[in-house]
């Protein structure tokens, strides 16, 4: 696989492989990804032309995405956001594109940490049998959903946890649904006091069950976005900057890829793995984590972008990265059959014209 030289233009933000757009246009596939650390939201497609097309919109401290094609939901500081694609003709866009989100809904729910998001049933809890968005809220150690009178409303916590509380205690934050039901998810470890996690970052990761609350895997660094995919699970094993497939029956983990960087975000298409890579801050969380000393042996610096990986090879086939300014991401989702997705902002002209309505009745 060719490759493009690093950018000497510093204005230059993204470095890419040379196939990386044309692995886009292939596949039929764009993608979404947050930036944890400089708050935005990125959308990555191709041009007629072949190019990569990037646009971003800020959104501050955006972690958590979902979108199905229609919605798209986006955790930020202190507000889920909602966003719906007005786009129905390729026709309609000047820049060709076949997706535009548009603002509709925030849900303010103060600055509880929401991480990965699922869309599902809530009836799974024992509440009615209503579809909504199921997000891990990491400063209660829970699973939740929006609440039209407080901040949220609690779904779910493991059973090692003892109580709701705003205690970061386990740092619960990825999550895997199934059919509209919440399956499994992450934790960087079982604690049960605050910030215990940092103690145990280097592997006492675990994968629990949500049905069951049983854990059925353990002894991860730092784990990050589980993923059900062709009948199998998938997580990263971000300390130790690696893609692991997972046996729900038995726990045995193998690695399947080599990442270089913390691994966060994680998505497929056909064979290959989508992965976002973070830099560590340079701080006592990312201290002393097998990656550093990865890394090392490989004589490689940690990169922040994407990685396209074979997941029969474990071979990088395309890669993507930020020269500048983005250090850190939090997750990836591909879109299946968007070339081009656009958002509008929160600010600017673009959102004071975005004006459309319902039909209007006819009764």
């Amino acid at each position: 696989m060719s490759q493009i030289s690093p950018s000497k233009d510093p204005s230059r933000l993204l470095l890419h492989s040379r196939g990386f757009p044309e692995w886009l246009s292939k596949h039929r596939v764009s993608l979404a990804l947050s930036t944890y650390q400089a708050g935005r939201l990125f959308m990555l497609g191709t041009l007629p032309d072949g190019r990569l097309r990037a646009t971003e919109r800020i959104i501050e401290q955006c972690q958590g995405i979902w979108c199905d094609g229609q919605t798209l939901w986006a955790s930020g500081l202190h507000t889920l956001w909602r966003f719906e694609n007005s786009q129905q003709s390729v026709r309609n866009s000047k820049m060709g594109a076949d997706r535009h989100f548009i603002p509709r809904e925030g849900r303010v729910t103060g600055q509880v940490d929401i991480h990965d998001i699922g869309v599902g049933s809530l009836a799974q809890f024992g509440l009615e049998d209503a579809t909504a968005p199921i997000f891990v809220c990491t400063a209660f150690n829970c699973l939740a959903t929006y609440s039209d009178t407080h901040s949220f409303k609690p779904l779910w916590r493991p059973k090692f946890i003892s109580t709701l509380i705003g205690e970061d205690r386990c740092h619960l934050n990825g999550l895997v649904m199934e059919d509209g039901i919440a399956k499994y998810v992450t934790a960087v470890s079982r604690s049960d006091i605050a910030d215990g996690w940092r103690e145990r970052r280097t592997d006492g990761g675990v994968i629990i069950d949500v049905e069951t609350n049983d854990i059925i895997a353990d002894g991860l660094s730092m784990p990050h976005s589980p993923r059900l995919w062709k009948g199998a699970l998938w997580v990263l094993d971000s300390g130790r900057g690696t893609l692991c497939k997972v046996d729900a029956n038995t726990g045995k983990i193998d690695t399947i890829a080599s990442c270089p960087g913390f691994a966060r975000g994680l998505s497929f298409v056909d064979k290959y793995a989508i992965i976002g890579l973070s830099k560590p801050r340079n701080n006592q969380t990312f201290a002393d984590l097998e990656l550093e000393n990865v890394l090392k042996i490989k004589d490689a610096l940690p990169r922040c972008g994407l990685i396209i990986a074979d997941t029969e090879t474990g071979q990088t086939m395309e890669w993507l990265r930020f020269e500048h300014t983005i250090q850190e991401l939090y997750d990836v989702i591909a879109l299946d059959g968007v070339i081009q997705p656009e958002i509008t902002g929160f600010k600017g002209d673009a959102i004071k014209q975005k004006v459309s309505f319902e039909e209007e009745s006819t009764v």
